[in-house]
């Protein structure tokens, strides 16, 4: 490549820090800004075609569309690049397909599947965007520079947008996270070349606890400090580690920030590593990730042919190797302690505390975790400095939180607000509120380490101490919204279930515990029909023992993912103790949930005697003649739904 193209190290060192260019030759760095200005693709001068690929959008069919886009530039010899992205955060519009003409802003394209790409692209690459279907575009990006089109949204004013602040998501869906240029020319290693050369190791911990970074992968513990215990401690060994384990249900924020933008990460590190002076890190991944896996190894390969990473980093002295170890998708290992056994090669099992991993963590060495989005909450952080991080949040929470935004809301996906900021304004500005026009009942914020925010507290702020006022926590950040036809018995069943088989088993309270917590939901959740002998006074002492048997496991289990193994149960009941109460003293559901609690019916004005509902019934419990009203023999019945989904004219009910 020529001399004009790619910047070096040593160009980034003099570039980004206080080195001779930036004080004292100004021409040469009037001309390097414009080299790296040029790896921008909206500095491209041909037609730029950008498809969400990420895990969720290929999912969506984002392969296919991939497909036919190369179909048609090939058939139609169009001159175009094509850029695979990271998730821009909206997966509720899947695929997403951007199309940039030279000198022209980027426009989105929503639920772009492969039928739609020919007519699209025919008339997108032609410039004519007022033939689009309406429907399909979703906005332009701001223009900058560029000329921005007439008659077209701004991409930013998107309901769904708007309310956003978005600094640690700012690339993903943006850049292509396969070149390390592109992350350069928008500020990309800026902060850790700045960090090595102008700051100790003692001011970069100093500024990220000033900054009140927390812990963003539950416990939201200051990251600053956590750093300066590891900082404090002597060793001629010390190790950083990313824990991008990613266990809970509902939960893919990790994962998208690594495949939508991996240099963040690898610089948040990077700077993470200088700071409380580890020469080795690890990146803990489960191997059901595999593309983000790939795009981790290829940034990390990028930046050791940068000298970003490896012997010597920018002539500062500073040695740093990062490896990518690969877990099983054990949950357990989400706890730090049985994360360090998984990379010793050992069982993922958790230890007792102190000592503390900052203090012996990885091998005996002092050892600090932090997940991906604390990680890549750094670089801007030491950019811009603390002040401008804790100017954004609440008292004891700065800064942002990247959420997963799923289950029964209109508009799913990432997002990024601002700590402070209300349930009920991520639910229904960001989300779009609840489909169907049905009533909120409750969001599960946390995994199975959370609690249920329900309507009465739908204005709650978030932030670590707010949520825990209601009996929720922060967790990772899993956003999990549920409506009216939501039995909370049932999510606390799904939730113990979960933990029940993710316990490590280590110590009693959480392996036994949770059993016998998971049994009395079950039994709650189950039909008179199946109980022998003292089954049902079994089924009502299990349930006047179930605070206490909750208190006994959070007091007394090992870690704190056996601590907080209760809480989705304590939370629902708490909150929906009138739906616990129908299941055990009516034994009803009263979202027609648990199947084993339904009752089913025929109306005889409605029902038209077809016999399909005869014909699906596996026992032989319907009968009626042909033609005439049809009946149900509840002895016979085993509540299996056939007949409730074969009925063509509604006249099979439910109670």
């Amino acid at each position: 490549m020529p001399e004009t193209a790619t910047p070096n190290a040593k160009d980034l060192v003099t570039f980004w820090s206080d080195g001779p260019i930036s004080h004292h030759d100004p021409e040469a760095r009037n001309r390097l800004t414009e080299r790296l200005a040029a790896f921008k693709t909206e500095r491209a001068d041909h037609p730029v075609i950008f498809i969400g690929a990420g895990t969720c959008g290929m999912g969506a069919g984002a392969g296919k569309t991939l497909d036919a886009v190369r179909e048609y530039l090939a058939a139609n010899r169009v001159e175009a690049k094509v850029v695979e992205v990271g998730c821009i955060g909206l997966c509720a519009v899947e695929p997403m397909l951007d199309v940039q003409l030279p000198k022209k802003a980027r426009i989105s394209y929503q639920n772009i599947t492969a039928d739609k790409v020919e007519d699209l692209l025919g008339k997108a690459l032609g410039g004519q965007v007022d033939q689009i279907d309406e429907a399909l575009i979703f906005g332009q990006h701001p223009a900058g520079d560029r000329e921005a089109w007439a008659d077209v949204p701004n991409f930013n004013d998107h309901p769904f947008f708007k309310p956003q602040t978005r600094w640690v998501l700012a690339n993903c869906g943006v850049i292509d996270p396969t070149r390390i240029e592109e992350y350069i020319a928008r500020g990309g290693y800026a902060a850790f070349a700045a960090a090595i050369t102008a700051h100790t190791p003692r001011a970069v911990c100093d500024d990220v606890e000033t900054s009140g970074l927390r812990g963003r992968g539950g416990g939201g513990f200051p990251t600053g400090k956590k750093w300066t215990f590891a900082l404090n401690t002597p060793a001629e060994q010390k190790y950083l580690v990313c824990n991008a384990d990613e266990g809970d249900p509902g939960a893919f924020m990790d994962r998208a920030v690594i495949e939508g933008d991996p240099h963040r990460l690898l610089e948040g590190m990077a700077i993470a590593a200088y700071g409380i002076g580890a020469t080795k890190a690890y990146v803990y991944i489960r191997a059901e990730y595999p593309l983000a896996i790939q795009r981790l190894k290829t940034a990390i390969a990028q930046a050791r042919s940068y000298g970003l990473l490896g012997q010597n980093i920018l002539d500062s002295g500073m040695n740093l190797d990062i490896i990518i170890k690969k877990g099983a998708g054990a949950f357990v290992c989400g706890e730090e302690t049985a994360l360090l056994h998984s990379i010793e090669g050992k069982r993922g099992m958790p230890r007792p505390r102190p000592p503390f991993p900052a203090v012996s963590g990885l091998f005996g060495k002092p050892t600090i975790i932090n997940n991906v989005e604390t990680l890549s909450n750094v670089p801007s952080i030491i950019a811009n400095g603390p002040d401008w991080f804790a100017g954004v949040g609440t008292d004891g929470s700065k800064g942002t939180k990247v959420f997963a935004l799923s289950g029964k809301v209109e508009l799913t996906g990432l997002i990024e607000v601002a700590m402070g900021t209300t349930v009920r304004e991520i639910v229904f500005d960001i989300g779009g509120g609840i489909p169907g026009g049905k009533a909120y009942k409750s969001t599960q914020i946390g995994g199975p380490s959370g609690g249920c925010i329900p309507d009465q507290h739908l204005d709650i702020e978030i932030d670590y101490e707010s949520l825990k006022t209601v009996g929720a926590m922060m967790g990772s950040g899993g956003l999990v919204v549920m409506d009216e036809d939501t039995c909370m018995v049932d999510v606390a069943k799904f939730f113990m279930d979960f933990i029940q088989r993710e316990s490590c088993g280590k110590c009693i309270p959480c392996r036994e515990g949770t059993r016998r917590m998971l049994e009395t939901l079950e039994r709650i959740t189950s039909s008179r029909k199946d109980e022998e002998g003292h089954d049902a006074l079994e089924r009502f002492r299990s349930v006047m023992y179930l605070d206490r048997l909750a208190e006994v496991i959070q007091d007394t289990s090992l870690c704190g993912l056996g601590q907080t193994a209760p809480n989705p149960v304590l939370s629902t009941l708490r909150f929906f103790r009138d739906e616990y109460e129908a299941h055990v003293f009516e034994r009803r559901c009263p979202a027609g949930v648990c199947k084993d609690l339904l009752t089913y019916t025929i109306d005889p004005d409605t029902c038209t005697g077809c016999t399909l509902c005869a014909k699906k019934c596996p026992t032989g419990a319907i009968m009626g003649a042909p033609k005439s009203p049809h009946y149900i023999v509840t002895d016979k019945c085993i509540a299996c739904g056939a007949c409730y989904e074969a009925c063509r004219f509604d006249a099979v009910n439910t109670q």
